[in-house]
């Protein structure tokens, strides 16, 4: 089989969206996709937009995707990439296109003189941490992830508290 990585286009948008909400059922949280195949391509490939993508293609089959964007460590006094997803359609799992991927990120980050290149995963899926363990990847078990949305997110912005 042969796996290529390229650049996402416009014209992968119904694609990734239909990744996005396999990787959401995957993850148990389907219901939590309220983007559409439009917000994708609207957001996602707009000029100037801070994410980039990238296709993982099988035979020129599209198997999977990864999209990321570029953060700043000012400890390090450099530029990282966040990956934000990675995907790779469970029959095309176990082939190497998932360390392709990575690899293709890492390879970036390289090229790029970052000092990172770092993600998240949530902590019941055994079977991605086995693999970013496999790979030299460390969890970064001190850190707590925190996170504003929705009412929340506004009531904040607004000076107004949040409801408890």
């Amino acid at each position: 089989m042969n796996i290529t990585i390229r650049p996402a286009t416009p014209t992968d948008a119904a694609q990734i969206y239909a990744f996005i909400t396999e990787l959401a059922v995957y993850e148990r949280a389907a219901h939590e996709v309220i983007a559409s195949a439009d917000d994708v391509a609207r957001t996602l490939f707009a000029a100037q937009a801070p994410t980039k993508a990238l296709m993982c293609l099988a035979d020129g089959k599209a198997i999977g995707y990864a999209v990321y964007f570029y953060s700043y460590s000012t400890w390090l006094g450099k530029n990282g990439i966040y990956l934000e997803d990675l995907y790779i359609t469970p029959e095309h799992r176990g082939i190497g296109a998932g360390r392709d991927l990575l690899r293709h990120l890492a390879q970036e980050a390289v090229a790029n003189d970052c000092g990172r290149l770092e993600w998240s995963v949530l902590d019941w899926n055994k079977p991605a941490i086995d693999f970013y363990r496999s790979i030299g990847a460390l969890p970064m078990d001190e850190w707590v992830r925190y996170r504003l949305t929705d009412d929340a997110l506004r009531s904040f912005a607004e000076g107004r508290r949040a409801a408890a």
